[in-house]
């Protein structure tokens, strides 16, 4: 008797779309729909509802293993020399190749126990096939990822024989590829995996043997899949089908977007395909469509910097810039900014490119650098519809700036973001932009530079003595910023958990460095003066650096001082 059957018991369990529900992991319109699948074009429920984005196979597979009472193997539990399989393949009497097509595997457990997994474990053919083959010994089935299953594979396979396919250049082959259900359901279900773990970005990087899947979480790429090189330009053909992309196009650069609806939620996908040695390297941000929530006092800031920012984001006019790197929180703070001030009583306009979220009550203006449609194109026509405060994404040129200081200059509140390295810098920046000095010290209010550090993770945070340096840079903060630091210091260092993915953070926050332009510190800009002159002004006002922020938000148990240093550097503390 078939092991896999004595434990089986269909009519005494809850079916797996029973099983996802009440584990809240699907909506009953997604389940409805997978079923209307099922009966239509057939195939297993919990497959279904990987391939349309509706859950994640993680997921998939702990209601399996729940529900047949199996266990969910892990690659690193398996044996990893493809041998392994092949010899017990050619003892059980079947083809090796009959076993690649059923997408099956098996080795010995022990002398007496045969382990098997494949992608359908409940095909009955295939029971029966192994009972009948391996009669005198116990068959114990497991459970495991489709990823890790394919690996195997694909390992046996090239042990085998190398078939020598070349697919790089057929498009009609490849097109065909990215439609077999194995490339779909490995697609969905790393889309799926990214946004349960709350991921911005999914990058897809071949190497020479194989090609990883890594997302950034948290601002830091975390390696989650790695694939035969083989399987690569399966995926690569399936995100770019999906995306409207040319799948036969691998010279050029292209980017595109797709729009998807992935674990209950509506998701903007921009897709980013740069050809590389090995391949092409996809990136794809993800973007969620629903309204976030954004709110000033919820990213980070000080009480100084959020008082500070708050009366100056309600000024009449002016310039208010925030600079920072790709992927420091600009545009975030510039949201909760709009959510701040909007009352109903001022017309807002923001010109972006993209536009990744919609803030209700705002009018928002997307750029097309394809047809003309440029910033400072859009912002002319801006002016021309009576704002009251303009948002720009981000100023590029001077022709863009410039017309941001007249708007300034003329009556109106202005947003916009620069690339630059601190707040400070952002002056020069703009006078070697082509901005006339005089204009650049009249129009700008404030200026500020952030970044991002992650927080701890509560639940694993364990206490830490930093260096003595450290302790004495924060008991000069202290003595600055008193109403800052009025508790006894929290120090605490990452650990890591099941909760955190085992990386002792969870979740980011800002740290910030404000530079409000008073009439000194104007008077510098005007004249050009070095940036440690205006730093040294801009210190009478309450300006501090990111580092010096970041240390105080780590002295408060908020994030590591590791990771301070990590995003801010460690210019400025002295010592070891």
């Amino acid at each position: 008797m078939n092991a896999l059957a004595k434990t089986i018991e269909p009519a005494a369990l809850p079916t797996i779309g029973q099983i996802l529900l009440q584990r809240d992991l699907v909506s009953e319109t997604d389940l409805a729909k997978a079923l209307h699948f099922q009966s239509t074009l057939g195939g297993r429920l919990g497959a279904i509802l990987v391939r349309i984005g509706s859950v994640s196979e993680d997921n998939v597979l702990d209601a399996l293993s729940y529900q047949l009472g199996l266990e969910v193997l892990a690659s690193e539990h398996m044996p990893q020399d493809p041998s392994t399989y092949i010899e017990t393949m050619r003892r059980s009497g079947i083809e090796p190749e009959w076993w690649i097509d059923q997408a099956a595997i098996a080795w010995d457990l022990d002398p007496d126990t045969i382990c098997c997994i494949c992608r359908d474990p409940l095909l009955p053919s295939l029971q029966e096939a192994l009972a009948a083959a391996f009669q005198d010994k116990s068959l114990v089935w497991r459970l495991i990822r489709n990823r890790d299953l394919d690996m195997m594979l694909d390992l046996v396979r090239r042990t085998l024989a190398d078939d020598g396919r070349d697919v790089t250049g057929d498009v009609a082959l490849l097109r065909e590829l990215a439609e077999e259900a194995p490339v779909v359901e490995l697609v969905s279900n790393a889309l799926s995996q990214a946004v349960n773990e709350g991921a911005s970005d999914i990058h897809v990087e071949p190497r020479e043997h194989e090609f990883d899947i890594r997302y950034r979480i948290d601002g830091v790429l975390q390696n989650r899949l790695t694939l035969p090189r083989s399987r690569f330009d399966a995926v690569a053909s399936r995100i770019k089908l999906i995306s409207g992309l040319d799948i036969a196009e691998r010279r050029l650069p292209q980017d595109g977007r797709i729009g998807l609806r992935i674990s209950g939620k509506d998701l903007d996908v921009r897709v980013s395909c740069l050809p590389g040695v090995w391949g092409e390297s996809i990136v794809m941000r993800l973007l969620l469509k629903e309204h976030k929530n954004f709110s000033l006092a919820k990213i980070g800031m000080a009480v100084d910097h959020l008082e500070a920012f708050s009366r100056l984001a309600n000024e009449p006019y002016g310039i208010i810039l925030v600079t920072g790197p790709t992927g420091s929180g600009k545009s975030t703070t510039l949201k909760a900014t709009l959510e701040e001030i909007k009352d109903g009583k001022r017309k807002i306009i923001t010109v972006e490119d993209p536009v990744e979220y919609n803030i209700p009550g705002v009018t928002q203006v997307q750029t097309k650098a394809d047809i003309g449609y440029t910033f400072a194109r859009a912002l002319r026509s801006i002016l021309r519809q009576d704002p009251d405060t303009i948002m720009i994404g981000e100023i590029r040129d001077v022709e863009t700036a410039q017309i941001a200081v007249q708007a300034s200059l003329t009556g109106h509140m202005v947003f916009s973001t620069l690339h630059t390295n601190d707040a400070l810098s952002a002056f020069t920046r703009l006078i070697d932009m082509g901005v006339e000095p005089f204009l650049v010290a009249s129009s700008i209010r404030a200026v500020m530079a952030q970044r991002l550090v992650r927080q701890l993770c509560p639940h694993c945070r364990q206490p830490h003595d930093p260096p003595q340096a450290i302790v004495q840079k924060c008991l000069e903060l202290q003595r600055l910023f008193p109403r800052l630091l009025t508790k006894a210091p929290q120090w605490f260092a990452a650990k890591g958990c099941k909760q955190c993915q085992h990386t002792g953070y969870r979740g980011r926050l800002g740290i910030y460095e404000m530079a409000i332009v008073s009439d000194e510190l104007a008077d510098m800009v005007l004249h050009q003066k070095p940036l440690h002159e205006m730093a040294a002004v801009a210190r009478k006002s309450g300006y501090r650096d990111l580092l010096e922020d970041g240390l105080i938000k780590a002295w408060q148990g908020e994030t590591s001082v590791e990771e301070v240093l990590r995003i801010a550097g460690q210019m400025g503390i002295d010592g070891d």
